[in-house]
């Protein structure tokens, strides 16, 4: 029960800084994060687009270097072919800084 909870409150505080990220693009509506299972889900309603997107990011690694956290995507698929191949294109095993504060929840 803590882990979920704790799941919970990281997935919040990851919504509104990508939120905050991709704010010309659209908006993050919900995303769930499992942290047993290394796998985030996301629903956005992005500019230009009639309805949600489904993210599934189905793997996800954390890496440690320089007394930094790093995210990379492992896995990825989107209800939207066009997204799903910039994810892999662009996302996919590159690595991103996590913000101190979200390290910790992580």
């Amino acid at each position: 029960m803590f882990k979920s909870a704790k799941d919970a409150m990281a997935a919040r505080a990851a919504q509104s800084y990508i939120n905050d990220l991709i704010s010309r693009y659209g908006v993050v509506r919900e995303l769930r994060l499992d942290s047993e299972r290394k796998s985030i889900s996301v629903s956005c309603e992005l500019v230009g687009e009639t309805s949600p997107i489904a993210i599934e990011i189905s793997t996800y690694e954390l890496r440690q270097r320089d007394g930094k956290t790093y995210f990379s995507v492992v896995a990825c698929r989107s209800s939207r072919p066009w997204l799903e191949n910039v994810l892999n294109d662009h996302v996919r095993g590159r690595e991103f800084p996590v913000p101190p504060w979200a390290a910790m929840a992580l």
